[in-house]
């Protein structure tokens, strides 16, 4: 397959490959492994290079990923996100009387889907309410594919200037989130690198609110689009849970993950993916695989045992995965709650992200019927 810039990668899109491959220790995240990069091969300004390279977990394997995934788990144990639930209703709830004062169509993504996820992970990281807005539009830009490369660079620069800014600011006067805790962690042992710290911080604001984003404002979508499975969760015959999970499925939050590469030559069935190549995992493509997923193309919440891929798998498994259901389940039931008669608002089909990795709309108009 072939990426932005010419940049030539196999795209694993089978759900069992993908399962293989994700879990595969001949495969890692450390783009010192690939040689397109380490012989300097990439197209000048390439838009995915300061994705695939930001220092942290992401882009660590092994002993080096234990290390760093370590520092966070104990923020995402279930019981820490039990403990969150009282505050992500309380968020839900003050969203929702925000609608209810709002006039005509409006666009469900800015005004519900995306705040909620941002202030979660906002408040988790101590990050200040007034440059929640800032590091929201340049992580935009920083899983788009489309930007220029002086605006992906911009991008980069913005988000390490801003959450360095929140470092020191913690550092200065720290508080009872996470950012606290990686600092003292890194003052204890020196087991953090600066870099890797405010990588580290990087990777918690991007997939701590945008995946969520997407997932909420897909959720709402698919069940708009379908009535007769809105109505099954509305008269208690399924879980929101089942919502959340089919669309995941149906339509993954994030389209496609670059990158992870071969670190020895891995034959899959009759094909050679030699040591130093790329692949591209495509959550999006592996949920609508007909081999694993009967009747694929469906949106039906009543789906059994058809395990999806778009959290992950093996040791890079979304250390959020817990958070994102309990934000999304309690958004959907919160939002069809209080206005069981949302419907889409008339208009044009809402277009596409530009984005090669996050998947899904760029607005969401409704009305609350």
């Amino acid at each position: 397959m072939e990426l932005p810039g010419g940049v030539v990668v196999w795209a694993i899109t089978r759900h069992d490959t993908l399962q293989q491959l994700l879990a595969d220790p001949r495969v890692g995240k450390n783009p010192r492994n690939w040689t397109t990069f380490t012989e300097g091969r990439l197209p000048e300004g390439w838009p995915l290079l300061n994705f695939v390279t930001v220092p942290g977990m992401v882009t660590a394997d092994g002993e080096e990923h234990r290390r760093l995934r370590g520092l966070v788990t104990q923020a995402f144990t279930p019981r820490r996100i039990a403990e969150l639930q009282p505050a992500v209703e309380a968020r839900t709830e003050a969203l929702l009387d925000g609608l209810a004062a709002l006039e005509g169509d409006f666009d469900l993504r800015e005004h519900f889907a995306y705040p909620l996820p941002m202030q979660v992970i906002g408040a988790l990281l101590g990050l200040p309410p007034k440059q929640q807005d800032d590091l929201h539009e340049l992580s935009d830009t920083l899983v788009s594919s489309s930007a220029t490369p002086q605006a992906a660079v911009a991008a980069q620069r913005g988000l390490f200037a801003l959450l360095a800014s929140v470092v020191a600011a913690k550092r200065a006067e720290p508080g009872d989130d996470l950012t606290t805790d990686l600092i003292a962690a890194r003052a204890a042992d020196d087991r953090l690198t600066e870099e890797e710290l405010v990588g580290t911080l990087l990777l918690m604001l991007v997939a701590g609110h945008e995946t969520t984003l997407n997932l909420i404002t897909n959720a709402v979508r698919a069940l708009l689009a379908h009535p007769e499975q809105l109505r099954l969760v509305l008269d208690g015959e399924q879980p929101w849970s089942a919502v959340v999970e089919e669309t995941l499925r149906f339509d993954s939050p994030v389209g496609q993950f670059p990158l992870r590469y071969a670190i020895e030559d891995i034959e899959v069935g009759d094909v050679l993916i030699r040591r130093g190549e790329a692949l591209l995992a495509s959550y999006a493509s592996a949920g609508r695989d007909e081999r694993h997923h009967e009747n694929a193309d469906a949106f039906d919440i009543t789906r059994h045992g058809s395990r999806h891929l778009s959290l992950g798998h093996g040791p890079h498994f979304c250390l959020g995965a817990g958070l994102a259901r309990l934000e999304a389940e309690t958004a959907l039931r919160g939002l069809f709650g209080r206005f069981p008669a949302l419907a889409a608002a008339d208009g044009p089909a809402p277009e596409p992200i530009g984005s090669f990795i996050s998947n899904s709309v760029r607005t969401l108009k409704v009305r609350v019927g």
